[in-house]
C-alpha cells in the first residue's frame, strides 16, 4: 500500500504509521512530526500493541483501500443507501454514514463494516444520502408553452418594447416579513472573531411586502400592504403603476397568487387600465417572475441578520431600502432560458 502510488494519502499515511510501529525503536512524537500530524497517532498506536489488535488494524486498512472491500457487499451497501429506512423498518427520515454502517452490520451485510468506509463507498457510487433538495417542476403541456412563451417573448423582446413606448414589469409578494427584534444587541466583529447574534428575539407582527420591477431597466419600487389580499392590492397598484401613465402599453407578469387571479382584481385593471396586458406565469413556475429573483437579491443585503423595535421601524426600513438598492444595485437580468429552449424542454419531457 506504500508503495503503491494509485492509493488515497490518508490510507498510506495509515500504512506507514502501522509499519512504523511495528518496529521497536519507534518514537511516537517523531513519527507525528515525520507524517506532519496534528497530534499523535494514539489510536493507532494502541491498536498495533498487540498481535490481535495488530491483525484487526490491518484487515481494518485493507478494508478501507480501494478495491479492498468485497464487490457483492459493496452492491448491498449501495442498495441500502438507496432505500428509505422506512423500507427496512425504521423510523428515521435519511441515511447518514453512520447509520447506514450500523444498519448493514444489523443486517449482515458487513459484521465489520465502519463508517468511514461507507463515506469512500457512497462516494465512489456519487450517492450522497445525507443531501437533499426541493423539487418543483412545471407540467409540460401546451397550457405551459403558452404562458411561458409569452413571458420569455416579452424578456427577450423588452428593448424593443421600451423603443415602442411599451413597459414591461413584473410584480410578486414577500408576505409575513417577521418585524423581529433581539433580545440583546449585537456583537461587532473583531480581528479572528465573527460578529454574534443573540438568539433570543421579540416579534413585533409581520409585514407584506409588494414589490415592482421594470425589467429594461432593473430599477424597483416597493410598498407594504396591511394583507395580502385583493382589496390592498388594489389599492397600491395605482402607485406601482402611476410612472407608466404614458406608456402605450404595459406588459405586466406576476405569478396566480390568490390576490392576482381574484375576479375583483381582474375587473379593476380592466376598468381603469385598459392598457395593461396580464400575463400569469405558469402553474409551478413562478421563478419566470423576474420579481421573485428581485425579492430574493434585496432580502439578501436588507432582510436578513436585521432587527427592529417595531412594525413600523422595519416599515420605515423598507420604505427607505427600496431606493438604494436602485442606486446601488439596480441592472437589468440576462435571463438564460429563452423559447426556443423552453419549446425543447416540453417537447423532450412531454414525449
Amino acid at each position: 500500500m506504500v508503495r503503491d502510488g494509485r492509493i488515497e494519502q490518508r490510507i498510506a499515511r495509515r500504512a506507514r504509521i502501522l509499519l512504523a510501529m511495528n518496529e521497536p525503536d519507534t518514537v511516537v512524537s517523531e513519527l507525528a512530526e515525520q507524517l506532519e500530524l496534528d497530534r499523535p497517532p494514539s489510536g493507532l498506536c494502541a491498536a498495533a500493541s498487540s498481535n490481535g489488535a495488530w491483525k484487526w488494524s490491518m484487515m481494518h486498512l485493507a478494508q478501507a483501500a480501494p478495491g479492498g472491500f468485497p464487490p457483492l457487499q459493496r452492491v448491498e451497501v449501495e442498495r441500502l443507501a438507496c432505500c428509505e429506512p422506512a423500507g427496512i423498518g425504521l423510523h428515521m427520515t435519511h441515511w447518514s454514514t453512520r447509520s447506514l454502517a450500523q444498519a448493514a452490520r444489523l443486517r449482515g451485510i458487513a459484521p465489520s463494516l465502519s463508517h468511514t468506509t461507507v463515506a469512500l463507498i457512497l462516494r465512489d457510487a456519487e450517492l450522497q444520502p445525507h443531501r437533499s433538495r426541493y423539487w418543483k417542476t412545471p407540467i409540460p403541456n401546451e397550457a405551459f408553452r403558452t404562458q411561458a412563451a409569452q413571458v420569455l417573448g416579452c424578456y427577450e423582446r423588452v428593448e424593443a418594447l421600451a423603443a415602442q413606448g411599451e413597459g414591461v414589469v413584473c410584480v410578486d409578494e414577500k408576505p409575513n416579513i417577521q418585524a423581529l427584534e433581539r433580545r440583546r444587541p449585537t456583537r461587532s466583529m473583531l480581528p479572528g472573531l465573527i460578529e454574534q447574534q443573540e438568539f433570543e428575539y421579540v416579534r413585533h407582527g409581520t409585514v407584506n411586502l409588494l414589490v415592482k420591477r421594470v425589467v429594461h431597466s432593473g430599477k424597483m419600487r416597493g410598498g407594504c400592504l396591511e394583507h395580502n389580499d385583493s382589496a390592498c392590492l388594489r389599492t397600491v397598484l395605482p402607485q406601482l403603476l402611476a410612472e407608466h401613465c404614458r406608456a402605450r402599453r404595459i406588459h405586466l407578469i406576476w405569478d396566480n397568487g390568490s390576490s392576482h387571479i381574484a375576479q375583483a382584481t381582474r375587473d379593476f385593471l380592466r376598468r381603469h387600465y385598459p392598457r395593461v396586458r396580464v400575463l400569469f406565469t405558469p402553474a409551478h413556475c413562478s421563478w419566470l417572475d423576474q420579481a421573485e429573483l428581485l425579492l430574493r437579491a434585496f432580502g439578501a443585503r436588507y432582510l436578513q441578520r436585521g432587527s427592529w423595535p417595531s412594525r413600523s421601524a422595519l416599515i420605515a426600513h423598507l420604505d427607505a431600502s427600496w431606493p438604494e438598492y436602485n442606486r446601488l444595485y439596480a441592472h437589468p437580468f440576462t435571463g438564460s432560458w429563452t423559447r426556443i429552449k423552453m419549446h425543447q424542454w416540453v417537447d423532450r419531457h412531454s414525449s
